[in-house]
């Protein structure tokens, strides 16, 4: 019981530091960091809820136990505690689905006027990234398909700025996929027939794996991509070699 009781106070002890992720990778984005201030503050009310029972059970065991074979005295109800113990887990899930709604609203929000637009379409079993300037694609990245039961080709490379609202637009031509790059901490799904889209703002540089996170197929686990967080200035040279490479003909 102690030991149980040590454990427990470590691990809240454990979450109140601002440096415990609890299993989440480090957040490279605005709204990634917002989703990992709900994980931590999530756990620190489950272990402030567990504490409190794993109180009242302790106190119950070593203040309530038997002592004699008297038979205790017997009570039908308690009103107090009985509206206590029903109004409190309402008063949990209120404040929990307050902020959970709150952080969604942010992460899922989206800006009439992004600085980049990438259209992303996922296939079997690689992803595609063009570059949207106005409506026009100024970029374009195709991964090379994977063949069946063959070695997994070179990762494509999504490039983005840092500080720069980006939007990703998500199609895909065959099966249902999922774009996700766990350092993102979200993952949305790539659909046939249906644009999904989100926004982020990177904060880090550097580059990130993603995957699909959605059994697409047998090369499944095969269909990876890489996220390269640049300056704004490395991403406008990216794109202007980008343009002139279409212009005589090419491709990026």
């Amino acid at each position: 019981m102690k030991s149980a009781g040590a454990l427990g106070l470590l691990a809240l002890a454990a979450t109140g530091c601002s440096g415990s992720r609890l299993g989440l990778p480090e957040p490279i984005s605005v709204q990634g960091e917002r989703m990992l201030h709900l994980w931590q503050g999530s756990w620190i009310a489950a272990f402030a809820v567990g504490g409190v029972v794993w109180g009242l059970i302790i106190w119950a065991v070593l203040f309530h136990r038997k002592r004699s074979d008297d038979l205790p005295p017997q009570v039908r109800y308690n009103l107090p505690i009985e509206i206590l113990y029903t109004a409190v887990p309402f008063v949990i899930i209120a404040v929990l689905f307050y902020f959970t709604a709150r952080d969604e609203n942010f992460v899922e929000k989206t800006t009439d006027d992004p600085a980049v637009v990438v259209d992303v379409t996922g296939f079997q079993w690689s992803w595609q990234f063009d570059y949207k300037e106005n409506g026009k694609t100024v970029a374009s990245v195709v991964g090379q398909p994977v063949a069946p039961n063959g070695p997994a080709p070179a990762k494509p490379v999504m490039t983005i700025p840092a500080g720069k609202t980006v939007r990703v637009k998500l199609h895909a031509n065959d099966v249902i996929h999922s774009f996700w790059v766990p350092a993102l901490i979200y993952k949305k799904d790539v659909m046939p027939g249906y644009v999904n889209e989100f926004e982020f703002t990177a904060t880090k540089l550097g580059t990130y794996e993603g995957r699909c996170a959605e059994l697409c197929g047998v090369d499944h686990s095969k269909m990876l991509f890489q996220l390269k967080v640049v300056t704004p200035e490395q991403y406008d040279k990216f794109i202007a070699d980008s343009k002139q490479a279409l212009a005589a003909g090419g491709g990026k």
